[in-house]
């Protein structure tokens, strides 16, 4: 018998899934614990429409990265910073101030965790990776100044 999974069931599929299994496993264990729904011409094209909603809005967010990643290609932001007397911060130049920094001259929001840098403890200009959704990453740079 063939069932559209309402739930993860552990050794037969995930949520959304179309599975065969025994009839009576699926009438006497999946259909009481409101687990499956018998793959019937409705729950075909439900099944359908959740997989076309899904890959619709995958394509959109990753379009939305491919273009935030073309505006960040290659730009450099400037960020000031105190230093001592020999040019060493105090303290240094983190994630979290370059993606301050990103949302204030781009308007991109990202999460800090998505920005590879190094150690910025002194004045230069520094190369930053960000990932964005998809496997989508862009480099620029990062100048620190006084």
């Amino acid at each position: 018998m063939k069932v559209v999974l309402k739930q993860d069931v552990k050794g037969l599929g995930k949520k959304g899934e179309l599975v065969s299994t025994s009839d009576g496993y699926a009438r006497n264990y999946l259909f009481p614990r409101n687990l499956a729904s018998e793959a019937n011409a409705q729950a075909m094209a439900e099944l359908k429409n959740k997989e076309q909603a899904e890959k619709y809005r995958i394509e959109t967010e990753k379009a939305a990265a491919k273009a935030a990643a073309a505006e960040l290609e290659g730009k450099t932001l400037r960020i000031t910073a105190k230093a001592g007397q020999n040019g060493k911060l105090f303290g240094s130049v983190t994630a979290k101030e370059i993606v301050a920094q990103i949302k204030a001259d781009f308007n991109v929001e990202l999460d800090k965790r998505k920005v590879e840098v190094e150690d910025i403890k002194s004045f230069g200009t520094f190369p930053v990776t960000v990932k964005l959704n998809h496997g989508v990453t862009a480099s620029l740079f990062v100048l620190v100044s006084e």
